[in-house]
């Protein structure tokens, strides 16, 4: 209410009882200003009261909302379901408009409110996880493979006669499909294997470009966060070979914001090189749904240029679940499940390290991870090689998710490429392991049962093994019986 009806409300409550609740209503607009005034994460979360209060004033300002609204057109946020008008918040409009994400609709104030002010607070959060020089960002409503691919055909218009993407190896379908899907050819360069870690190859790197010729490349894609073996690609070494050789260059940060380690290579390498784009998952970095990603650079006119790629209008779902989140995290809510997650990483380590001693296996040494462990399986390995397959199959059955069982020897074709020991992001990959993460949200509960149930399931295979070893040859019937 405003000051008026709070007035006209003295007349029937008393003015006392009338004057808290416009104090306390005023405290709640006291954080909507300094939101509306920053633009930033709030320091300290804001209750779901707030929040409410915040997305039902934005809702009434979007045209559909408009008491005695009159709509004849084709679009006008009309919705047949009460329980998914409530879903939504009454936000029916979606954000951008034909031809810009980040374009104001005129019809839809409140949504466009909205998108300005989650694109604001997430640039916020991405300087303050480390990446401090970057300039703008936006919220995409697609997952991070095809804000990839939004990243791609942005950069054709700049390299027309561009054909191949230059990519460090990583077994991670969704990554190599967004080249693809964009019409680009990837130039896959196998990894270096230096101790138990996969490396990237810089000279092979150099080497493609200057046999593909620069003219002829469409960028460098390269990674942060991936899985171990599998290392952060060496991102200030590529951005400085980027830089030399004009190539534009694009990150898959997918999960990487929430690592402290792979924000600091990306504002490393925009710092002695080039970094055009790096993009991020939602889901992985902000515990939201499924469904959105956030492009970020360093020149805010290219990231304003890839926004406008995106055709016609997008669904405001992901910007309202981050906002919603952020807001009720604030800032200092987020630093700390951050610190959580890198505390229970040191635990998982130290727990794995603890479970593959017993089993006569080890934990990877993988240092330059700061996200996910492996652990060997030798002794799965002997004789055919079932044993490290069946692993995964009984840790699924058994409620243990995420965790990856990776085999020797995989064979997977995509888009014409045959990889060779796919998912070990490697050819020839010395030993089959297991993998698992230490990922924004994960709990010591949560290690502490996986390790509980992965003990279980490797001594059940070994005293399966121990019975096959041990029974008498079979006997083959004679013949003509």
């Amino acid at each position: 209410m405003n000051e008026e009806n709070f007035s006209l409300s003295e007349k029937m409550v008393a003015p006392s009882y009338v004057r808290q609740g416009s104090q306390a209503r005023r405290g709640h607009e006291q954080l909507i200003r300094h939101l509306l005034e920053q633009g930033k994460c709030p320091e300290e979360g804001w209750s779901e009261g707030t929040i409410e209060l915040f997305l039902n004033e934005l809702a009434v300002m979007d045209s559909n909302n408009f008491l005695g609204n009159c709509g004849v057109g084709e679009r006008e946020g009309r919705v047949a379901s009460g329980l998914v008008a409530r879903r939504h918040y009454r936000l029916m409009h979606g954000i951008g408009r034909s031809g810009d994400l980040a374009a104001v609709q005129p019809k839809a104030a409140g949504s466009s409110l909205l998108n300005k002010l989650t694109n604001s607070v997430v640039l916020d959060v991405l300087k303050r996880s480390g990446v401090r020089s970057v300039a703008s960002c936006f919220v995409v409503p697609m997952a991070t493979g095809m804000s990839l691919t939004l990243c791609f055909l942005t950069l054709r218009h700049r390299r027309p006669k561009a054909r191949f993407i230059v990519w460090p190896r990583i077994d991670q379908k969704s990554c190599f499909k967004a080249m693809i899907t964009a019409g680009f050819e990837p130039a896959v360069v196998e990894n270096v294997l230096e101790g138990d870690e996969l490396r990237t190859d810089l000279e092979a790197v150099e080497r493609k470009i200057e046999e593909l010729g620069a003219e002829n490349i469409l960028c460098v894609h390269s990674t942060t966060s991936c899985f171990a073996p599998r290392v952060p690609d060496r991102l200030e070494e590529l951005a400085a070979l980027c830089s030399k050789h004009n190539v534009p260059h694009v990150v898959n940060n997918a999960y990487g914001v929430q690592s402290s380690g792979c924000m600091h290579l990306i504002q490393q390498g925009s710092r002695v090189g080039r970094i055009d784009a790096f993009v991020q998952s939602l889901d992985k970095n902000f515990m939201v749904p499924v469904g959105g990603a956030v492009v970020a650079g360093f020149d805010a006119s290219f990231i304003q240029e890839i926004s406008q790629m995106y055709p016609g209008r997008a669904s405001a779902t992901p910007s309202l679940d981050v906002l919603v989140t952020l807001l009720g995290l604030g800032a200092g809510g987020y630093k700390k499940l951050l610190s959580e997650r890198k505390e229970v990483y040191s635990f998982l380590a130290e727990e794995l390290k603890t479970l593959a001693a017993a089993h006569g296996e080890r934990l990877l040494h993988t240092p330059h991870n700061p996200i996910s462990l492996a652990m060997s399986l030798d002794h799965l390995q002997v004789g055919s090689g079932k044993a490290v397959t069946q692993l995964g199959a009984m840790l699924f059955t058994r409620q243990v998710s995420g965790a990856r069982v990776v085999a020797l020897g995989q064979e997977q074709t995509i888009g014409g490429h045959t990889f060779h020991g796919f998912m070990s992001h490697s050819e020839d990959y010395p030993c089959p392991y297991l993998n698992a993460a230490s990922a924004v949200g994960i709990t010591r509960g949560d290690v502490s049962l996986c390790v509980k149930r992965l003990d279980k399931c490797l001594k059940a295979l070994k005293k399966e093994g121990n019975a096959a070893r041990s029974a008498p040859p079979r006997q083959e019937a004679p013949a003509g019986q």
